[in-house]
């Protein structure tokens, strides 16, 4: 589903958060009273919390910040926007990896960004879905180029402590990273990536690096997601940032991350991501189809692997592949 010229301008009336009148909203969109009735359920189908009040009209409960490309541009250091070969905006995709690998099959350039209001097919890992409501996140998707597919080894924890980095700029700390690709805030899921790898012809890999980063989680929203989140609303108090400065700064530090990585690889990221290590220690549990090994996480190889010990005293290392970590209580 696609928003229409219609949507969107009611969208932009509401998004302030305070109340507008039917009849005000109506006369303004040139429409009658119940299509604005019909344009608002619409809204509301898209994750969007509407609240509508007799005698007062209609509010979002929570003002909607939609993406901006000058706002975004304009809050790139040099260096980065130097790396960035395109910024492409949607109102509507399926998902932002799926586009992106959908472009690099067609031969995009390096550095292309992609990023959408809303995601109908969100994805995480082992096919999991990424709930995606409109104008709420951040969904975001960067395409890279590699030489060797040798040099992407543990890229998901170096653009997990790149997010940190981003976040750390804006004032957010005491977040923390669990093995491989999630991103916590009192171990509740903040934010998630995905890394897709397409091989392409004389040996290069293209990458496609997928952030799905919670700024604000609609109360409709909340209800339908199984497992234990969180949001920047919750960790900042109540007054996330801004979305496109979010963008922007997660950005400034993902491209020279994938510029320099060839070179630095994951040794530069990783005592800063052996720091933030949410389950170093702990008491967990592998899963892998209907067979699980329990446990308790010891560390990460130099190489990103996850180092877990078994209950039986034995040492194993495990590639992300198609496995979940879990915590335990001890």
């Amino acid at each position: 589903m696609s928003l229409e010229t219609l949507d969107k301008a009611l969208l932009q009336h509401l998004a302030d958060g305070r109340f507008h009148s039917g009849t005000a909203l109506a006369e303004s969109l040139g429409i009658s009273r119940a299509a604005v009735w019909n344009h608002i359920q619409k809204l509301g189908t898209l994750g969007l919390d509407i609240s509508a009040v007799p005698g007062k009209g209609y509010r979002l409960l929570s003002p909607v910040e939609l993406l901006a490309e000058d706002s975004i541009r304009s809050a790139l250091k040099p260096e980065s926007a130097s790396l960035l070969s395109g910024l492409d905006l949607h109102d509507c995709l399926d998902s932002t990896n799926s586009h992106l690998m959908r472009n690099l099959a067609e031969g995009a350039p390096t550095g292309r960004v992609c990023l959408a209001e809303f995601q109908q097919a969100g994805r995480g890992r082992i096919g999991r879905t990424w709930f995606s409501p409109y104008g709420a996140n951040i969904y975001l998707s960067l395409l890279w180029r590699f030489e060797d597919p040798a040099q992407v080894g543990g890229l998901s924890l170096a653009v997990g402590v790149s997010v940190l980095r981003a976040l750390n700029t804006l004032g957010i700390t005491g977040l923390s990273l669990k093995w491989p690709n999630d991103i916590l805030w009192n171990e509740a899921k903040l934010g998630g990536i995905l890394i897709e790898v397409a091989g392409e012809s004389h040996g290069r890999c293209g990458v496609v690096i997928g952030l799905g980063l919670n700024r604000h989680i609609p109360v409709s929203a909340a209800a339908v997601i199984d497992q234990a989140w969180s949001d920047l609303g919750q960790v900042c108090g109540g007054m996330p940032p801004s979305r496109n400065r979010l963008v922007a700064e997660v950005l400034n530090e993902l491209l020279p991350l994938l510029r320099d990585y060839p070179s630095s690889g994951l040794s530069a990221y990783l005592p800063e991501w052996r720091q933030a290590h949410a389950l170093a220690g702990r008491p967990a549990m592998i899963v892998f189809g209907d067979r699980h090994i329990e446990g308790h996480v010891v560390d990460v190889t130099d190489e990103g692997m996850l180092l877990f010990e078994d209950n039986d005293g034995r040492r194993r290392q495990f590639a992300s592949g198609e496995l979940q970590l879990r915590a335990r209580s001890t």
